[in-house]
């Protein structure tokens, strides 16, 4: 193992073409084969890779640019991947850049240093789609879990907890105070719990209903029925 330079990390089947396929690497970048050209898919079709800016490169660029997870959405025209830090989206016929991309939790890149020397930095995340694709999901860490809304960009920040998971309870927005004065509501960066991590999600094809599971539970949250 200590002689690979690069892995594969994640793969995904197409929800409607079943001979194409993509695979993900640890060196962030993501490989469409079709099984039309050939039986055995040493070649890819597609190669998709974000350039990287080298003004901001540092000893943990290939370390979080590592993707963990990879989806393709219901209607079979963008996938999404993601890294330690975001999550992108692709269209499948745009392989130089992603088409948006979302920012879990930034307030960590100073923090790298630490994560690095707790192995938390090679912790992997899943992330999933919505049932039409209009909303995006993916977990993070003290409980936490991100939601973007792809149509209006707003994002919302979640936590998963004894708490919110009595009857009726309705889940609160969180927020991550990165420094200076912090308000009642929010919470230090330097108290996230970095044990309490929010690794794999799962959201309804068809409901709003999610799944995310933390440490040893699994929640399951459902939009509020009036």
């Amino acid at each position: 193992m200590e002689e690979l330079t690069e892995v594969i990390t994640a793969a995904e089947c197409h929800p409607h073409q079943c001979n194409v396929f993509v695979y993900s690497s640890s060196k962030g970048t993501i490989r469409l084969c079709d099984m039309r050209a050939a039986a055995l898919c040493d070649r890819h079709s597609k190669f998709f890779e974000e350039p990287e800016d080298p003004s901001s490169r540092s000893f943990f660029s290939e370390i979080i640019s590592s993707i963990s997870d990879v989806k393709f959405s219901h209607s079979g025209r963008y996938m999404m991947t993601r890294d330690y830090l975001s999550v992108k989206v692709w269209d499948l016929n745009m392989e130089n850049r992603p088409v948006e991309t979302y920012q879990v939790h930034e307030y960590l890149r100073s923090k790298l240093c630490s994560l690095y020397e707790n192995d938390c930095i090679f912790d992997k995340f899943e992330c999933c789609w919505n049932g039409s694709d209009s909303a995006i999901m993916t977990g993070s860490y003290n409980n936490f879990f991100r939601m973007f809304d792809r149509n209006t960009r707003r994002d919302i920040t979640l936590e998963a907890s004894r708490e919110s998971s009595k009857p009726r309870a309705t889940l609160k927005p969180r927020k991550v105070s990165t420094g200076g004065k912090r308000k009642k509501d929010e919470i230090s960066v330097d108290s996230l719990d970095f044990n309490k991590k929010i690794l794999h999600t799962a959201w309804h094809p068809k409901d709003n209903v999610i799944a995310v599971a933390a440490t040893n539970n699994l929640y399951i949250f459902q939009d509020k029925i009036n």
